[in-house]
């Protein structure tokens, strides 16, 4: 399990100040990530890093990241939103 200090921080990372973002970003990184495995983890530090811009066009589904460990981030937050 994470830490609370990362928790912390990465809570404050998720919150990107573009609603579309931030509500998928913070309720994962609240609910999902802590349970994560470690690679996964890595992953979503990862895609925090990316450009608001890129994300907000994976998360509307206008196109994919090029990374394939970012296609999986973005699916796995976006598959708990829409259910199948």
């Amino acid at each position: 399990m994470a830490e609370q200090s990362e928790l912390n921080r990465l809570f404050w990372q998720s919150r990107r100040g573009m609603l579309e973002l931030d509500v998928l970003l913070v309720p994962f990184v609240k609910e999902v990530y802590p349970d994560l495995d470690e690679e996964d983890q890595r992953c979503y530090r990862k895609l925090l890093s990316c450009e608001d811009q890129d994300m907000f066009g994976w998360f509307m589904q206008r196109g994919e990241p090029e990374d394939e460990d970012l296609r999986r981030m973005v699916r796995m937050i976006l598959d708990r939103v829409q259910p199948k």
